[in-house]
């Protein structure tokens, strides 16, 4: 009996051993189960976690609070963040950075940074010649640019995540104003780098927020369609967002609700941030006022002071939104002299009177935009923490007519809600009902190329072509293909902003340079020289503007055709031939990317551009990719261009020549043509 228990005992401990691998292996896997969600405001986040467990649930800080200030204090050895670094305002007013977002992407003679300026005069702004931006001088031997700063921001968000989550944490869904261009955007991008975060998307707070408000709301949601408004007004700013909720068929799920938005309207500047400022130098005024024949300073010039009063202003805002009036009262201002001072609801809208007058600008914007009335939009609901001052109520109550404000949702993190859904839409370890989300280009993006034309005999002249790649409220992330068909020779074109009246003289010189790009074309001549006796198909670009926004130009290329016998021994020879060069220049399919909630474009052809019309036959294509399958991506090396397989356009073609063994049948060849600047 021992005897057979020994023999038993090596098969036990191999079992207790397989055991523990598998349990090592499931405890590894969980640990990349975890997604994350920032909401990141002007003056506070909220973080959102998804794990095993944990169905979206807001990240508690340090102090257990809910949302945490955005606020960095740097110093030559340590890094303070949130509550910490915001305690450190006063003491250390200079090392202590707030509302940095506002400086990103912007160049050094933008509005914006003049702005900063006039807020936080305690800040050095440097200039960095190669960026043409500015960085933050802290001391002669520190200095940080606003990504890298907003980079500290996110890292601390992580470790928040993982600490709340027990578990390390790299994919994320972060939320940014739906105003942000293309260079704000690759800020934020950059940023998240810095902080190693793999960005799942860059989602616009304004759809995160509609996404919150469907997801718990999905029985309520039919084929009937829904329009509801988000007036979202924050510390920095003011966006209002017009969405249409209604059930759409898909292809993958049948029925299923779709959120599509359908008008945007903002304003940069609106928001409490300039509320609180104006309160702090009606304040410093009150001071002054109580000190003057003192012979003292003025109080704006100790900075000190000034982060005390506009702490006090924020203070005196919240309060004032529930109180006629209230004693505004700082221990030790400047000089140890105390300040005390009643403020009166009346005296603060008078303050901020011209502000509650822009009110109701992103409003008409939005149904601008949307091509609607407010007949048509069926609820207001009021986001952000500023909705709560009574006149923003009052004032954008009577812009809309309706009978009520709807404030049946969290104001302060339906966003981060929102966002983490679609984090764990789009993680591979979660399974979500679906939710289908049609985002909108805020601003349109076209194609510019001048061409050399023959008017007359002898007589040549320059003519300059536009092409609208993405339009103003079209729905993305989508692809599209540019066709350029007249040109045999190395050539030039530019990618820049579209048709921007809509914005305000402000608002554009906020904007910046509208050109985004010069593209600069090599190897066309010589992918002329090499196919000489083929019939060219024209140059084609093909542009991707992703779910996060971002536009990238993925490859351009040189396509030729010709016609060969269609016999069963060439078209065997060909097949091989073709499938040989897809395998080695990538034009094998790739797995199809996970929609996620967003719905794709059905491929379609654009008309050109008013005021840009061609002569037949030179007209530049314009498509949209939908569906197909991805090719190699990564840019060609600088040698000589190369073949490629038959595209899909050309499959309908091949399909009706394997019916007809005797009639000719096209091949295309595709070479690669190298480009820099984009």
């Amino acid at each position: 009996m021992a005897a057979t228990v020994r023999r038993q005992r090596p098969r036990r401990l191999a079992c207790w051993a397989l055991m523990a691998v598998l349990l090592a292996d499931l405890l590894a896997l969980s640990d990349t189960l975890a997604v994350m969600s920032v909401d990141l405001g002007s003056e506070s986040m909220k973080v959102a976690i998804v794990k095993p467990g944990v169905p979206m649930e807001i990240v508690l800080n340090k102090e257990s609070r809910r949302k945490t200030p955005v606020t960095v204090t740097l110093k030559e050895n340590e890094r303070f963040f949130g509550d910490s670094a915001a305690s450190m305002a006063i003491k250390n007013p200079k090392a202590t950075l707030r509302y940095f977002q506002h400086l990103l992407g912007k160049q050094e003679g933008n509005p914006h940074v003049a702005l900063y300026r006039a807020r936080f005069p305690e800040h050095e702004l440097g200039f960095d010649p190669q960026r043409q931006t500015v960085h933050f001088q802290i001391s002669p031997q520190l200095q940080f640019s606003p990504e890298e700063v907003l980079g500290m921001v996110l890292n601390y968000s992580r470790s928040l995540a993982e600490d709340f989550a027990e578990q390390p944490i790299k994919d994320a869904v972060i939320t940014v104003p739906a105003f942000f261009n293309q260079a704000e955007r690759r800020a934020v991008l950059q940023a998240a780098r810095m902080a190693g975060l793999k960005v799942l998307q860059l989602i616009n707070d304004n759809t995160a927020t509609a996404l919150s408000y469907g997801v718990f709301r999905r029985k309520d949601i039919n084929t009937t369609a829904q329009n509801v408004m988000f007036y979202d007004m924050g510390s920095g700013s003011t966006v209002c967002t017009i969405v249409t909720y209604q059930t759409v068929k898909t292809k993958e799920a049948g029925m299923q609700p779709q959120l599509q938005i359908r008008g945007v309207g903002f304003d940069r500047t609106l928001g409490g941030l300039e509320m609180e400022l104006r309160l702090r130098e009606h304040l410093a005024r009150l001071f002054n006022k109580q000190r003057k024949g003192q012979g003292a300073k003025d109080v704006r010039e100790n900075p000190r002071a000034m982060a005390k009063l506009l702490r006090e202003a924020n203070r005196l805002k919240t309060v004032l939104s529930a109180n006629a009036d209230h004693m505004a009262q700082i221990e030790g201002l400047m000089d140890d002299v105390d300040f005390k001072a009643k403020v009166t609801r009346a005296e603060f809208e008078e303050l901020c009177a011209d502000l509650f007058e822009r009110v109701p600008g992103p409003v008409q914007q939005a149904l601008q935009s949307a091509e609607m009335n407010l007949d048509e939009v069926e609820q207001v609901i009021l986001v952000g923490g500023a909705t709560r001052v009574p006149k923003v109520q009052e004032v954008l109550l009577k812009a809309v007519g309706k009978e009520e404000l709807g404030k049946n949702i969290n104001a302060d993190e339906a966003a981060a809600m929102g966002a983490v859904y679609q984090a764990a839409a789009l993680s591979k370890a979660f399974k979500v009902k679906p939710f289908v989300v049609r985002d909108a280009v805020i601003y349109p993006i076209l194609v510019e190329f001048t061409r050399e034309v023959e008017e007359e005999p002898g007589v040549r002249s320059l003519k300059h072509n536009k092409r609208v790649l993405f339009s103003r409220m079209g729905p993305y992330p989508q692809r599209k293909v540019i066709t350029f068909n007249r040109y045999n020779h190395d050539f030039n074109f530019h990618i820049n902003y579209g048709d921007l009246g809509f914005l305000g003289p402000e608002d554009l010189r906020v904007f910046g340079s509208q050109n985004l790009t010069t593209v600069k074309l090599k190897g066309v001549g010589e992918s002329f020289k090499k196919y000489p006796d083929y019939e060219s198909k024209g140059i084609k670009a093909h542009f991707n503007l992703d779910e996060s926004g971002v536009l990238s130009l993925i490859r351009v290329e040189s396509v030729f055709e010709t016609l060969v016998e269609d016999s069963p021994e060439e078209e065997s020879t060909l097949t091989k031939l073709g499938n040989t060069i897809s395998s080695l220049f990538g034009g094998g399919t790739t797995p199809d990317t996970k929609e996620n909630g967003t719905d794709t474009v059905q491929e379609e052809e654009e008309s050109p551009a008013e005021g840009s019309k061609d002569e037949p036959g030179e007209q530049a294509e314009l498509k949209e990719e939908a569906e197909a399958p991805v090719e190699d991506t990564s840019p060609p090396p600088p040698t000589e261009p190369k073949e490629a397989a038959v595209p899909e356009e050309e499959k309908a073609t091949e399909k009706e020549n394997e019916e007809k063994p005797e009639a000719q049948k096209p091949v295309v060849y595709r070479a690669l043509v190298t480009r820099s600047g984009f």
